[in-house]
């Protein structure tokens, strides 16, 4: 044997059988009145063998009377001990009943005697460690032979039965024990399983509700920031007319948007080039297909959808009046977008950022979203500065 397998091999030999086998499962109220009136007939059915007949008289019958009493409380103070698994109150127990067993044999309660001594076998065997139930189970039926007055073949049969019936008694708890142990471990996956969901859900919509708030309330908050830098800057009414105008418009986009939002979270989508194209020629942007258009799924769709606006957001935020560009490319397995920043706006450089108060609204969450929404598809987002502008690349599989 191999030093790896000793160790099992020894905790094989001492384990105490499962404790989820041996609990009770809840029994209804005839249940537990049949499992009751059992019992108190099989004690009836002991104590009347013990003393019918007039066997007994005088110091012997006191014997079996004391003998029968003191089985009753061993008995349960053994299941008791064994059910909680303290070997030493337990083995204690059993050598007590062993002895019991004999007095009951001295004061001619055989009855009772070879009760005791084969209960005792089957129980340890169901109830006790391997090797302390083999040689409780050997005591006891040894004890057994050597006080019975039965032929060796009934001896044998005896024996054999109540061996057979510990052991298999001892694998139905086994199993019981480890179908309740597998049982327990489904509910907890499942469990897990649910909040795992439940989180994962959460997540989904407050993906949703930060890309419909970033996209249309960034979005006004831009027209809304660049009409009073014209109100301080002395600017024309007509031009902040214009501003104004921008704004409310973008407050109507949002709530189509708030409704899109509540379409997806049903399931109830727009095909993505219908969406980009209404997109792109809201913001008089340049949209590009290449490939052939397919049906996309449901999430691949959505996170194409999604970071089409943020992009869009971000152009308004920090470049607010540069032209950009979008491309979708269906490939093989995958889907492509593409917002890339053409040119820097007029009257600024290509490497000037947006004023402050405009570039600091929003939560900036949005990156953070986005490629999350891509990695939770198997997929990936790359967004940096390139050529002066701000290019942003979403690929998912599809």
């Amino acid at each position: 044997m191999s030093t790896e397998e000793a160790p099992v091999a020894g905790w094989y030999w001492t384990r105490w059988p499962s404790r989820e086998g041996l609990e009770r499962e809840a029994e209804s109220r005839p249940r537990r009145v049949l499992t009751g009136l059992g019992r108190i007939v099989l004690m009836a059915v002991v104590g009347w063998a013990t003393f019918s007949g007039g066997k007994q008289s005088g110091w012997a019958a006191a014997v079996a009377a004391a003998g029968l009493a003191g089985a009753v409380l061993l008995c349960a103070a053994y299941f008791q001990a064994s059910r909680a698994q303290r070997p030493a109150a337990t083995y204690l127990l059993a050598g007590a009943l062993v002895g019991a067993a004999w007095l009951a044999n001295r004061g001619q309660a055989y009855t009772l005697a070879d009760t005791l001594w084969i209960g005792l076998a089957v129980t340890a065997l169901v109830r006790l460690p391997v090797a302390p139930a083999l040689l409780t189970a050997a005591a006891a039926l040894g004890s057994y032979t050597a006080a019975g007055w039965s032929s060796w073949l009934s001896n044998a049969a005896t024996i054999g039965g109540a061996t057979l019936l510990g052991f298999l008694l001892r694998l139905d708890i086994e199993a019981r024990g480890t179908a309740r142990r597998l049982l327990a471990q489904e509910r907890a996956a499942r469990a897990a399983e649910a909040e795992s969901a439940a989180l994962a859900e959460r997540a989904r919509i407050a993906r949703e509700i930060h890309d419909v708030l970033a996209h249309s309330l960034s979005a006004q908050l831009v027209h809304l920031e660049a009409a009073r830098l014209m109100l301080d800057a002395g600017t024309e009414r007509e031009q902040i007319r214009e501003r104004v105008v921008a704004a409310r418009r973008m407050a109507q986009d949002g709530l189509a948007e708030t409704r899109q939002a509540l379409s997806a979270l049903r399931g109830e989508l727009t095909p993505v080039g219908e969406f980009l194209v209404e997109l792109t020629e809201r913001e008089r942007a340049v949209l590009t297909v290449t490939g052939t258009p397919r049906p996309l799924a449901a999430e691949a769709g959505l996170a194409v959808r999604r970071t089409a606006q943020e992009a869009v957001t971000n152009v308004r935020k920090h470049a607010p009046g540069a032209r950009f560009a979008v491309e979708l490319r269906y490939l093989d397995g995958e889907v492509e977008l593409e917002v890339r920043d053409r040119r820097a706006p007029r009257g600024r450089s290509a490497g000037e950022s947006a004023p402050a108060e405009l570039a600091a609204s929003g939560s900036g969450y949005g990156l953070l979203g986005m490629r999350e929404r891509a990695e939770l598809l198997g997929g990936t987002l790359l967004a940096g500065p390139e050529d002066g502008g701000w290019r942003v690349l979403l690929r998912v599989p599809a």
